[in-house]
């Protein structure tokens, strides 16, 4: 078998796996694109504050 074929063979298989492939309808997909936006804003809003907590600390306390 040359590369040729090889590589028809791939995409074959590829296209087979992908017909199989259960597919988010657009209502979740939305869903689920808002709540990893959500969570995304509150962890970096927590560690923003944390960075900034640690960062006074230090001012006040090592740097003066």
């Amino acid at each position: 078998m040359n590369i040729f074929e090889k590589t028809q063979v791939f995409f074959r298989e590829v296209y087979v796996e992908l017909r199989k492939t259960n597919w988010l309808s657009r209502n979740e997909i939305i869903r689920y694109t808002f709540l990893v936006l959500a969570v995304t804003i509150v962890v970096a809003g927590f560690l923003g504050g944390l960075d900034y907590i640690f960062s006074e600390l230090v001012q006040k306390f090592i740097v003066k």
